[in-house]
């Protein structure tokens, strides 16, 4: 798959399983996504997809490195629908 469609795909998983704060983002855990039988299925490489997101602007999350377990309250925030 290129990294654009799983980018969107992500973007759809983050609308299934995420959240709405207080300024109206869409946000969802790591953790959650992570851990999601449906996201497993989804992603080789989840991490990468993530960051490739963040490189684009896409979305955005509180650290540079992400690591199951370690950060799985880090909130994933999405900034383009």
């Amino acid at each position: 798959m290129n990294v654009e469609h799983e980018v969107s795909l992500l973007v759809e998983q983050i609308h299934r399983l995420g959240t709405r704060d207080l300024d109206g983002k869409l946000k969802v855990k790591f953790g959650v996504l992570f851990h999601d039988d449906q996201c497993a299925n989804l992603f080789e490489a989840m991490v990468g997809t993530l960051k490739a997101a963040k490189r684009k602007k896409i979305l955005t999350y509180g650290t540079e490195l992400l690591l199951q377990g370690v950060h799985d309250d880090i909130d994933i925030v999405l900034l383009q629908e």
